[in-house]
């Protein structure tokens, strides 16, 4: 009798044991590619430099493309989607400005591996993503990083999809921080990650309320550097082009660095949201740290953006690996 009931119990544990088998054998690994493509790296990496030799806007653009995709459905490539009714993830309001020179790196770098026919249609477009993001990254001065692969592709992509998922430019610390803990990110993983505004730029319309009407009682927002409030008002008078976009960090916009957080400090966070984390007194002492240490930045930033790469990926038999990055197979 005792054995019969080991025996059921086996039959019953067995299914929760495979279960748990194929999650761990679906994770992602750094070496994924190892049999398959075992030159995946160094093929993504000279696609990534040769089209920023081209121009510098591959490196913004790509790593806020990663950003985008990762935090609708995760990191599965989906806002890489054309549907050609303009009813894709990136034809939301939130995804337009969402630069073509990101897209045109994945779509080069895939080219580049499937022109290898050991590799042709093995690496999926968001594994190619996660690698063009790390290239950049360490091309504008950032750190070098291991990045786990094994994602597959989605084949969903809606422009629905993306609404109240992605952080506002009038977010407040609250705001910030309930958005990033639902894909498991902490508070400093989110001051970590805002720090790649190192290299981005935004366009006027994004910043402008807080330049020219911000309040009844106040034209120019107080947290704003007058000085700074001032220069912004030249680079992007009222009525400016709505395309006009300028950097985001007005001291080395083309280094990856810790210049974000020094100019926080002297009131020159771009967006309410990049300023709250030096004004609210709950994250300012995180940022006081990476202001002070390039190194502690960078270190954050890496585990930051790791843990931002494993969001509702998809693995194992899911999804599939698209043979074009703006359609499913």
């Amino acid at each position: 009798m005792e054995n019969r009931s080991k025996i059921v119990v086996s039959l019953v544990l067995l299914p929760l044991l495979l279960t748990t088998i194929s999650a761990q054998s679906t994770k992602l690994t750094p070496n994924f590619y190892k049999t398959t493509c075992p030159n995946v790296e160094s093929i993504v990496r000279s696609a990534v430099q040769k089209k920023f030799q081209q121009t510098f806007v591959t490196a913004p653009a790509t790593l806020r493309l990663f950003f985008h995709d990762c935090f609708v459905r995760g990191c599965d490539a989906s806002i890489l989607l054309a549907t050609g009714n303009g009813n894709a993830e990136k034809d939301h309001p939130d995804d337009i400005s969402l630069a073509g020179d990101g897209f045109d790196t994945v779509i080069k770098a895939k080219a580049a591996v499937d022109s290898n026919p050991q590799c042709r249609n093995k690496v999926s477009c968001a594994d190619i993503l996660a690698l063009a993001t790390r290239d950049v990254v360490q091309l504008t001065g950032g750190p070098f990083y291991r990045v786990e692969l094994g994602r597959r592709d989605g084949r969903i992509s809606t422009k629905a999809s993306v609404q109240r998922q992605l952080p506002g430019p009038n977010f407040k610390l609250d705001q910030l921080n309930s958005m990033f803990a639902r894909h498991g990110l902490s508070q400093t993983d989110m001051i970590a990650l805002s720090g790649a505004h190192t290299i981005g730029f935004a366009h006027c319309g994004r910043f402008s309320k807080r330049i020219f009407n911000f309040s009844p009682r106040n034209m120019i927002d107080p947290t704003l550097n007058f000085r700074y409030a001032l220069q912004l008002r030249q680079m992007c008078p009222r009525n400016v082009d709505p395309r006009i976009a300028i950097n985001m960090d007005p001291t080395t916009p083309r280094t990856f660095d810790n210049a974000y957080y020094k100019n926080l400090q002297q009131g020159m966070g771009l967006f309410t949201s990049d300023q709250v984390l030096f004004s609210d007194p709950r994250s300012r002492g995180t940022v006081n740290l990476f202001a002070s240490s390039n190194a502690a930045f960078h270190n954050a930033f890496v585990a930051a953006i790791t843990k931002l790469g494993r969001v509702g990926v998809l693995t194992g038999k899911q999804g599939e690996i698209r043979r074009d990055c703006t359609r499913p197979n």
